[in-house]
């Protein structure tokens, strides 16, 4: 069957593939999961290694992806077995690509479950208030006339979700359906046209909020906690962390670069790509912290409260401050939009994948999506139906979780350094990237070096094959 495919496809213009990449990388890896990742793992001590991870494992990994998809112009599969072919190497390398699609598979099953959550919670956030009295200095909620701890109604808000898998699975279907809905309509008419207008509503409402809560928040001890490192607490488990979580924010091992960088024409220089997607993802989740943490200490709230920081603390904030029935939705669809930015980035990696194989758009993307939904109901049904099912003990939810952004995408990370470092020649390098000599030869030597070294000692302390001393 002939692929209704157009390699010639490319973007309309530099500033929209930069719109589109920065938006791919600007997720949920920001608002839910840097915040609380900083706030369990030291504040600044984490920021501080995270910083690391992005600069000299993150960032030059995301020039290579670029450059794979570029010079291949298919899908992550097809443009990793062409380049590997083009430089007289086996067509296995093509494993690159498939790793990060399974990847990207899992993680997207989860995701649209959790940016479920935050369509559930929008309208709880705009109709849901709390009565608040603060005798002294400790401030108690009544709940239908009775004080209770003033998480308490946040905290089982969020519990009875967790515990509703029907509206979990409505939320789901939702998100994965407005998520289809863009891509079918493929490049340009879809994932341009909605970029182009998400991303600068993202930054508009990004920045507002950020300087409304450093003006009715305590901007000196969230400030302080993100941003004074307290360097004893670093140790081999944040190494692990801030690292996956550099990958899983910036999407690095998924394929998405690969497969974006597919549509990217010779005028857009990779290596400043790379930097401005990077830098840009790591500021806006900076920004994230500076919007949520001067909140958690003007009211008195735990920075420590792990996952339930989006979900359980901060409403907690949105209900006791001014205008809070306002910011609170406001920045629950800021959190929606990021979401949904990353998900039709990792979604457009099956799509162009099956149209290579000869599938039409609109059918790529709805059969694409109907097989990320069906995973997805592992994280519904987690703490309901599957919540006794353990895998290495951890429930369906967390196990792939862990498996996403602990294994496959490091180790898709380790495969592609090593593949563009050892075995795509210097020449084949330096005719996709406009980089001066000095800077080709950092980044080769970080890519040959540093990355893999960094990836595979920390691939080996998360599998407990050697200890932390």
């Amino acid at each position: 069957m002939t692929a209704k495919f157009d390699t010639n496809n490319t973007w309309s213009s530099r500033a929209t593939f930069l719109l589109a990449a920065v938006g791919s990388s600007v997720g949920l890896g920001n608002f839910w999961r840097f915040p609380y990742e900083a706030g369990e793992n030291g504040g600044g001590a984490f920021v501080i290694v995270y910083l690391g991870c992005v600069l000299f494992v993150a960032m030059p990994l995301v020039v290579c992806e670029l450059l794979i998809g570029r010079r291949g112009g298919l899908s992550a599969v097809g443009s990793a077995r062409k380049v590997a072919v083009d430089e007289g190497r086996s067509g296995s390398w093509s494993i690159i690509g498939w790793i990060g699609m399974i990847a990207a598979f899992m993680l997207l099953s989860y995701y649209s479950v959790i940016a479920g959550w935050i369509i559930a919670y929008l309208p709880k956030l705009a109709f849901v208030s709390i009565d608040v009295i603060t005798p002294g200095t400790e401030t108690i909620v009544t709940v239908g006339g009775a004080v209770v701890d003033r998480t308490a109604r946040t905290g089982a808000m969020f519990n009875d979700l967790l515990l509703d898998w029907k509206t979990q699975l409505i939320c789901h279907t939702i998100f994965m359906a407005m998520t289809v809905g863009i891509i079918w309509r493929g490049l340009h008419k879809g994932i341009e046209a909605a970029i182009t207008i998400l991303m600068p509503s993202f930054f508009i409402m990004l920045f507002l909020l950020a300087g409304y809560a450093l003006i009715i928040g305590d901007a000196a001890a969230g400030l302080k906690f993100l941003f004074t490192p307290d360097f004893s607490k670093i140790n081999a488990d944040i190494m692990i962390k801030a690292l996956g979580h550099s990958f899983f924010s910036i999407g690095v091992g998924g394929a998405i670069m690969i497969t974006y960088g597919a549509y990217v024409g010779r005028d857009i220089k990779i290596g400043q790509s790379a930097v401005i997607i990077s830098l840009s993802d790591t500021l806006i989740a900076i920004t994230a912290g500076i919007l949520i943490f001067p909140l958690v200490f003007g009211f008195g709230l735990e920075p420590h409260a792990g996952p339930g920081l989006l979900f359980v603390t901060l409403p907690v904030a949105f209900a006791e401050m001014r205008f809070g029935a306002i910011i609170g939705p406001v920045f629950f669809v800021l959190a929606l939009v990021a979401a949904l930015t990353s998900a039709i980035s990792i979604l457009e990696i099956f799509v162009r994948w099956a149209e290579e194989k000869g599938l039409a758009r609109h059918k790529a993307a709805l059969y694409s999506g109907l097989a990320v939904w069906t995973l997805g109901l592992a994280t519904v049904f987690s703490s309901t139906g599957l919540k006794d099912v353990k895998i290495l003990d951890k429930n369906p939810f967390d196990f792939l979780d862990y498996l996403t952004g602990h294994i496959f995408l490091p180790v898709s990370g380790l495969l592609i350094a090593i593949f563009i470092g050892w075995f795509v020649s210097r020449e084949a390098l330096r005719d996709e990237l406009d980089m001066t000599a000095g800077q080709f030869s950092l980044w080769r030597f970080v890519i040959r070096y540093i990355a893999p070294v960094a990836v595979f000692g920390i691939l080996l302390l998360q599998l407990g094959v050697i200890g932390e001393n």
